[in-house]
């Protein structure tokens, strides 16, 4: 672990109440730049709830949210995504209706030829533009090895498949710090290997992660920190082999 890394993104005492009840009870954590960091425990214990506050979807009841030394809390969705966060969903969420070639292009936050009149007026750099995109999405799409799937809408991949599409189109934002919401869940046995090695792959070119997941073999191949959660709170914190073999983690987590 490299001593110059800093914390990218830190919660001071985050807290957000349904009803009365606490999914995020007073919550103290940083999450190093370029770590790869994990986030377990129970369902219900806040780990998405975290991540709806992080990517502005839910505004916390009290606490703060620094990304980059900039409070983003207060900030719309949109604004947190073009500052550099990106979130991959459990339940996927790509265009099924668009080819993979189409999903990766319209991820990309730079554009050319949106303007009518510079479609018109500036044709060749419109169209040099787009070339130059279309490479750079079938870069993507080969680096989490869907190459020769380009032309195919998304709705005929498989469930794993489009979980690879997702990660391609994550890179195509070009987002610092992603969001990964359970990467592993509902797939092949295959392709959580796949997965796991593309996380890592990421890590390699600069991109800091945060992701839930229930696959403590996932967790334990590729986190460099691991945060328990329950009830709302952190319980544990510490390297993976510590977390997951620590009695607490054992009794709370895996119930044994």
């Amino acid at each position: 672990m490299n001593r110059n890394n800093y914390d990218i993104l830190t919660l001071k005492n985050l807290t957000k109440i349904f009803g009365g009840v606490a999914a995020v009870d007073n919550v103290n954590i940083g999450f190093r730049k370029n770590y790869i960091t994990a986030l377990i425990g129970p369902n219900g214990a806040g780990k998405t709830t975290i991540f709806n506050l992080i990517s502005g979807i839910y505004k916390p009841t009290s606490g703060e949210i620094f990304f980059n030394k900039i409070k983003i809390d207060n900030l719309p969705p949109y604004r947190i995504a073009q500052l550099g966060i990106a979130r991959l969903y459990q339940d996927i969420r790509v265009f099924r209706k668009l080819t993979v070639l189409e999903n990766i292009l319209v991820a990309f936050s730079d554009t050319e030829g949106e303007n009518f009149l510079d479609g018109i007026l500036k044709r060749k750099k419109v169209l040099d533009f787009q070339k130059q995109q279309i490479e750079k999405a079938k870069e993507y799409i080969n680096f989490v090895g869907l190459d020769g799937y380009e032309n195919q809408l998304a709705e005929n991949l498989s469930y794993g498949q489009q979980k690879l599409l997702a990660i391609a189109r994550l890179m195509a934002t070009d987002a610092e710090l992603l969001l990964l919401d359970e990467p592993a869940s509902g797939i092949h046995p295959e392709l959580i290997n796949k997965i796991s090695n593309l996380i890592l792959d990421l890590k390699e070119k600069g991109k800091t992660i945060i992701f839930i997941e229930h696959n403590i073999n996932v967790v334990l191949n590729i986190a460099d920190w691991v945060y328990l959660f329950d009830e709302g709170k952190v319980v544990a914190f510490g390297l993976p082999d510590e977390i997951v073999y620590d009695k607490t983690t054992r009794e709370v987590y895996l119930g044994v």
